[in-house]
C-alpha cells in the first residue's frame, strides 16, 4: 500500500501511509485508537476505497470497489464483530455464495467435505454439520478463517482475533496462524496486545495519528520500544496494590438465577459480594452468563429467583432508574446498542444520567451551556479523540467510543460500579488510563465489578476473581494464587480445586473434551 490517504468529514483518518508485508509472515499492525489502522485494512479489505494512494498485489495495481473484488484478489478478513448467520450450519456459511453443486442443486456432502478438508489441514478442529449459534466463541474465529481459506485468501487479516478466547484458545489459534505462516499464506494482525505481539509476530507496523511512525523487526524490538512508538510517550501498566483493606459489603447478590434468551437458565444460583474499596473480577469465556448477570444486576433482564441489594437495600424488582438513584452505575459490554446514543453528539452522550440534576438541570430545564462544560471536562480528562463535543459519537472509533462510556458511569460517583470489557478495542495509552480511573474509584471506596476477557486485566485490578462456566460461579480464587492456566482451565469447564469452591457450589462441574468449552 503505497500514499494511501483517506478522509471523513473532519477527520484524516489516514495520512500518505505506505505499508507492505511479505509471504509467509505474521505482521502486526499497531497504534492508539483512531491511529487508523482499521480503516487502513479495510481499504486493504475492499470496504472503502482510499481518496489517495495505490494497492499493489504480487507487484500488480490493484482497485477494490467492493470486498468481492478483495476476495478475487486473495484478501480474507475476520472482522471482530463475526459475519456470520446464527441459523445456519458451520459448512452453509463458509461455502455461502460459493457453494458447490450437484446436478443443479447445493451439494451439502460435499460442502462438509470440503470444510472438514480445510479445517483438518490447518488444525482447525471443526464439526461442519453443526449449526453456528450452538458452538462457542472460540469456534466460531475458526469458521470464519475456514470461510477466507476457502475463497482461497493468501493474505488474511484478523482484527482483534483473541479478544474473546481463553489462553488455551489462544494458543491453538496461534499454532494455527503459523501452520498458515509455513504454507506461504501472509497475517496481518490488528491487535492492541503486546504480549502476544512479541509471541507471533514477524515485523511490526506501528501508526499513530494516522502515518506511520516505525517499521520494526519484533525479535529486535521489546514491548516498552513499540509502545513508545504507539504513544510517543513511556507507558506503566503496572497497577498499585489497594491502599486500604476493603470495607464493608455494599453490593450484594444472593442465589441469582436468570433466564436466558434460549430459554434456559443463563444464570444458575449465583451468589457474590463486593465490599467498598474492592476490586472482584469475573472470568469466563463469552456466552457463559457474564454478560446476563450484569444485566440482572443493572436491571436490564428480569430475575427469577434471587436479590440484588446495594448497601442493605433490596434492588431486585427496581427499575434501572431506581437501581441508578440506589447507587450503581454500569459500563456494559456493547458500547455501541447499550452504552451509547451513536446519532447524538458527545455533549448528549456525556450528559446522559447526569440530566436530571444540577447543573445540567436547572429549573426544570436542560442547560446547554452546562452541558457542554461537562462534556469538554471529561473529553480532556479521559483523552478522548473527538473533532469537537458536538460530534455524532457514532462516528469515533470503537477505543475513543469506549472512553466516552467509561468517563460518563465513573463521573456518576455511584457506590457500585459494573464494568464490562473495559478496554477492549483500547489502545496501550487508553489501557493506561483507565486502569489509573478505575484505581482511584476502587482507592476513594467504590465497590468495583469486573467482568473481563482479559486475563490479565482481571489479575491485574482484582483483589478476588470468580470464575463462570455455564451460568454457573463455579471457582474463587484469591488474587495471590491466580495465573492464567489455572483461570484458563476453569474457564473450560474443569472441576476447581476444593480451597477454590465458593460457597455452594460443590457440585462437580462437567469437564471439557481436550481443554475446549463446548
Amino acid at each position: 500500500m503505497r500514499g494511501i490517504t483517506k478522509r471523513f468529514p473532519g477527520v484524516l483518518a489516514d495520512d500518505d501511509v505506505h505499508f507492505e508485508v511479505a509471504p509467509g509472515e505474521i505482521h502486526a499492525l499497531m497504534g492508539e485508537n483512531g491511529a487508523g489502522k482499521s480503516i487502513l485494512m479495510s481499504m486493504l479489505a475492499g470496504v472503502y476505497q482510499p481518496d489517495e494512494g495505490e494497492i499493489l498485489i504480487r507487484g500488480e495495481k490493484q482497485h477494490f470497489a467492493s470486498p468481492l473484488d478483495a476476495i478475487d484478489a486473495g484478501i480474507g478478513m475476520v472482522f471482530q464483530s463475526f459475519k456470520l448467520f446464527p441459523s445456519l450450519t458451520i459448512a452453509e456459511n463458509v461455502v455461502f455464495r460459493s457453494e458447490p453443486t450437484k446436478r443443479g442443486l447445493i451439494d451439502r456432502r460435499e460442502a462438509n467435505r470440503l470444510v472438514s478438508e480445510i479445517a483438518d489441514r490447518y488444525g482447525l478442529a471443526l464439526d461442519p454439520a453443526a449449526r453456528v449459534d450452538s458452538v462457542p466463541v472460540g469456534v466460531l474465529q475458526r469458521v470464519e478463517i475456514v470461510k477466507a481459506l476457502y475463497r482461497e485468501a493468501k493474505v488474511l487479516i484478523l482484527d482483534e482475533p483473541t479478544a474473546v478466547l481463553t489462553p488455551q484458545e489462544t494458543e491453538r489459534l496461534f499454532d494455527v496462524l503459523r501452520a498458515l505462516k509455513a504454507d506461504g499464506r501472509t497475517i496481518i494482525l490488528i491487535t492492541h496486545k503486546l504480549n502476544e505481539v512479541m509471541a507471533i509476530s514477524d515485523r511490526v507496523t506501528v501508526l499513530r495519528d494516522g502515518r506511520n511512525v516505525a517499521q520494526l523487526v519484533t525479535a529486535d524490538s521489546s514491548p516498552a520500544e513499540i509502545t513508545r512508538h504507539m504513544t510517543g510517550r513511556d507507558v506503566d501498566l503496572t497497577t498499585p496494590p489497594p491502599a486500604q483493606e476493603p470495607g464493608d459489603t455494599v453490593l450484594e447478590v444472593r442465589d441469582l438465577t436468570v433466564s436466558g434468551d434460549g430459554g434456559r437458565d443463563s444464570v444458575a444460583d449465583a451468589a457474590l459480594a463486593v465490599r467498598a474499596g474492592e476490586v472482584v473480577g469475573i472470568a469466563g469465556v463469552a456466552g457463559n452468563g457474564q454478560v446476563e448477570l450484569a444485566e440482572a444486576i443493572i436491571g436490564m433482564r428480569p430475575v427469577m429467583t434471587g436479590s440484588v441489594s446495594v448497601s442493605g437495600v433490596d434492588l431486585s424488582r427496581a427499575s434501572i432508574a431506581a437501581r441508578r438513584d440506589g447507587g450503581i452505575a454500569y459500563v456494559p459490554e456493547d458500547r455501541h446498542a447499550v452504552g451509547s446514543a451513536g446519532t447524538a453528539d458527545a455533549i448528549d452522550n456525556l450528559a446522559l444520567g447526569h440530566h436530571r440534576s444540577a447543573p445540567i438541570m436547572r429549573r426544570g430545564l436542560l442547560s446547554r451551556s452546562a452541558m457542554t462544560e461537562h462534556a469538554k471536562r471529561l473529553i480532556t480528562r479521559f483523552g478522548v479523540k473527538i473533532a469537537s463535543p458536538t460530534t455524532p459519537v457514532g462516528t469515533l472509533s470503537g477505543g475513543n467510543l469506549q472512553k466516552v462510556v467509561v468517563a460518563r458511569e465513573l463521573d456518576y460517583r455511584s457506590p457500585v460500579l459494573v464494568v464490562e470489557q473495559p478496554t477492549r478495542g483500547v489502545d496501550i495509552g487508553a489501557i493506561e488510563s483507565i486502569h489509573r480511573e478505575l484505581c482511584e474509584y476502587r482507592d476513594a471506596g467504590g465497590a468495583l465489578l469486573l467482568i473481563s476477557a482479559e486475563l490479565s486485566e482481571i489479575m491485574s485490578l482484582s483483589g478476588r476473581i470468580l470464575v463462570m462456566f455455564e451460568g454457573r460461579i463455579v471457582a474463587e480464587v484469591p488474587r495471590a494464587e491466580a495465573d492464567e492456566a489455572l483461570l484458563g482451565l476453569y474457564m473450560a469447564g474443569h472441576e476447581p480445586e476444593e480451597r477454590h469452591r465458593p460457597a455452594g457450589a460443590a457440585v462437580r462441574v462437567s469437564g471439557a473434551q481436550n481443554g475446549d468449552a463446548q
